[in-house]
């Protein structure tokens, strides 16, 4: 099984990961370097594909019984 997990690398290159990790023996790992924590207008930038499909009259249809009554 591939699993992601998110982390962060010092600059003395120590990988800490920020969630908990159980494996049952060692594993090899990939290590991607990103060039810098994304700000919040990024990571809206980064989901808007994601959640496009979100924006179309049936998810709106599907979810009015969550609207508050007006």
């Amino acid at each position: 099984m591939i699993r992601t997990v998110e982390a962060v690398v010092d600059s003395s290159g120590n990988v800490r990961l920020l969630e908990e990790v159980q494996l049952p023996g060692p594993r090899r790992a990939l290590v991607t370097i990103l060039d810098d924590v994304p700000r919040g207008e990024e990571s809206a930038l980064l989901s808007e594909a994601a959640l496009a499909d979100w924006s179309r009259p049936e998810e709106d249809a599907a979810w009015s019984h969550l609207q508050p009554a007006g």
